[in-house]
């Protein structure tokens, strides 16, 4: 499925992104976008909030929740002993 919008660029280079478009690629208010240009095109692409990211971008390492407990633990003893 193709969406796709025509607007207006106001005096201040400002462009308002049609509900339709933003919402299909999860922009929302307060949303970061990056934009690039690539010869004359410009392209914006919706950057994910880290926490969404975490939850759903690419995994790196695996580790299971008594792996990273344990861990936690080890370092709140640690600083609780520089204290």
């Amino acid at each position: 499925m193709t969406l796709e919008a025509r607007v207006r660029v106001s005096k201040k280079y400002t462009i308002y992104l049609p509900k339709a478009l933003a919402e299909a690629v999860g922009v929302r208010e307060g949303s970061y976008v990056r934009l690039r240009v690539e010869g004359s095109r410009i392209i914006l692409e919706p950057e994910p909030d880290p926490f969404t990211y975490a939850l759903r971008g690419p995994k790196y390492a695996e580790t299971t929740f008594e792996e990273f407990e344990r861990e936690s633990e080890e370092m709140q003893r640690e600083l609780l002993k520089e204290a």
